[in-house]
């Protein structure tokens, strides 16, 4: 991927992010260290809960779609920094061996009006499992460099 400039993107665009296979051994491990609930760390008592069963902790499925952002397209980018993330949802729970697909949609961009040197772009992110069943999504606003002088279009 060619790299990118706030100037480079445009609302309405769509970039496929990438894929995502989550483990049982991989949700326990996070959610022992940073969301120590039960239907997230123990299969047995988890069957009892309202999943049925180990799901991913929100924050988990957060950190999925983060990577993926970064591994799909943020690391070809002049992004500077998020000041935060608008809205997150978790629709349904993810579960042991999904397979998630991540999603971007570029909802705006507006050149910084304090400093000429960056934008922001305010972006839909989806992930969507292979049952084709949204399981997150968020909408976020990050900041990118504007193409420096010079830097070829």
């Amino acid at each position: 991927m060619e790299f990118r400039y706030f100037e480079d993107l445009h609302a309405g665009e769509v970039f496929q992010l990438g894929t995502y296979h989550v483990t049982q051994d991989a949700i326990i491990a996070f959610a022992q260290e940073f969301d120590p609930q039960y239907f997230h760390t123990d299969p047995e008592a988890a069957k009892r809960s309202v999943f049925g069963g180990v799901v991913a902790s929100g924050w988990h499925t957060c950190g999925i779609y983060m990577r993926l952002l970064v591994e799909g397209l943020l690391r070809n980018t002049s992004v500077m920094a998020s000041p935060g993330i608008e809205d997150i949802r978790w629709p349904i729970p993810v579960r042991p061996d999904d397979i998630l697909t991540a999603r971007l949609t570029i909802l705006e961009t507006a050149p910084s009006r304090s400093r000429p040197d960056r934008g922001k772009v305010k972006h839909f992110g989806e992930l969507i499992n292979h049952k084709e069943q949204l399981v997150m999504s968020l909408r976020v606003t990050n900041i990118l460099g504007r193409r420096p002088a010079g830097a070829a279009d």
